[in-house]
């Protein structure tokens, strides 16, 4: 059997504007050989360069299809495609020096690559398609990329890239006003794994509750999977929101907008600070309270927008979702009652 898999990535204002990356599967009633809950995912940043999109977009797509299948990579980066198959090996000869013997730019990420192609069991092909030609993945892809980068632009969306697209971005001479989530500064200093980190975001798991889901023989769906890795994916969230409670109480420094962080200890030495105020015999001890909620006997009306909206997910049935939770509001209210929300969060009970 063969998994093919379109690649892409994207910034707004290349280089430095807002970045996206993605991929997504080519339909198929396989579900062997992936390793992810839905048949795509998409990320991004905001700022970095087409360059680091495209690498993530791959390194993600060889990391979420990990079986002994023949993997086609279909990708219109050239780039992606030199970095992978081709460029790596001198690289690897000169100690990660290009001809100049200078560093090669974003080195993490193609490491990371090359650890994962020749990791993985099955065959790792890369095939070049020609962009916005009309090829239906590399449109899909294309789509998916652009918009989170235009989501990480508007802080609809938080960044979400693998730790070697961090690290490879806060090596650029791109660093400059990045904003570095929460999670991410975990995942760069140890503090949440790699695969917690991409449950609580990717868009096929913990987003798409209609995503695939393993099946028996006779056709019934596994509930008790899907159970697990939805409490794994809360669990996973559960500690991001510790986190950034204690962050907050403690008042630890953030990544600002005016600075430039020059190296990775920038970020990381801002996730130790969040979570040296506790020692882990402390923090096994303590547990965060449930939140108490009341009725204010203060109303709300009008219409309220979703983002990401139900129909961005690709297995949308066209029928409203039902939801139900809270919005978080801050801000201040006009004489007449009405206040403008930007990106306020939607809430809903954290499981026991």
């Amino acid at each position: 059997m063969t998994i093919t898999v379109s690649t892409d990535g994207s910034a707004l204002g290349n280089p430095n504007g807002p970045m996206g990356w993605a991929w997504a599967d080519h339909p198929t009633h396989e579900t062997r050989g992936h390793a992810h809950g839905g048949d795509c995912d998409a990320g991004g940043a905001t700022n970095g360069t087409n360059q680091i999109g495209e690498l993530c977009a791959v390194l993600e797509a060889l990391r979420t299809h990990p079986g002994d299948e023949e993997l086609v990579i279909e990708t219109d980066s050239q780039y992606a495609i030199n970095c992978s198959t081709k460029w790596v090996h001198g690289w690897k000869r000169n100690g990660w020096k290009n001809s100049k013997k200078e560093p090669v730019k974003n080195a993490e990420l193609i490491r990371a690559i090359d650890d994962e192609i020749h990791r993985r069991k099955g065959r790792v092909r890369f095939v070049w398609v020609k962009g916005h030609a009309g090829n239906a993945g590399n449109e899909k892809v294309d789509e998916l990329a652009r918009t989170y980068a235009g989501d990480c632009r508007s802080s609809v969306r938080d960044g979400y890239l693998p730790k070697e697209g961090w690290q490879s971005l806060l090596a650029s001479s791109y660093a400059r006003g990045l904003d570095v989530p929460l999670d991410a500064r975990m995942l760069l200093d140890g503090g949440l794994s790699a695969d917690d980190y991409r449950r609580t975001r990717c868009i096929g798991v913990d987003g798409d509750a209609d995503g695939p889901q393993t099946t028996d023989a006779d056709g019934v769906v596994d509930t008790d999977e899907r159970a697990v890795r939805e409490a794994d994916a809360a669990s996973a969230r559960a500690a991001v929101d510790d986190a950034r409670n204690a962050e907050n109480a403690h008042e630890a420094p953030a990544v600002h907008d005016d600075v430039a962080p020059d190296e990775e200890s920038t970020v990381h030495d801002t996730a130790q600070s969040a979570q040296s105020t506790s020692s882990p015999a402390d923090a096994a001890h303590t547990t965060s309270p449930e939140p108490l909620l009341r009725h204010s006997g203060l109303h709300v009306h009008g219409t309220v927008t979703f983002t990401p909206p139900p129909s961005s997910s690709p297995h949308y049935d066209g029928r409203p979702r039902a939801i139900r939770g809270y919005i978080e509001v801050e801000g201040t209210v006009d004489g007449d009652g009405t206040i403008t929300l930007d990106g306020a969060s939607f809430l809903v009970h954290r499981p026991r």
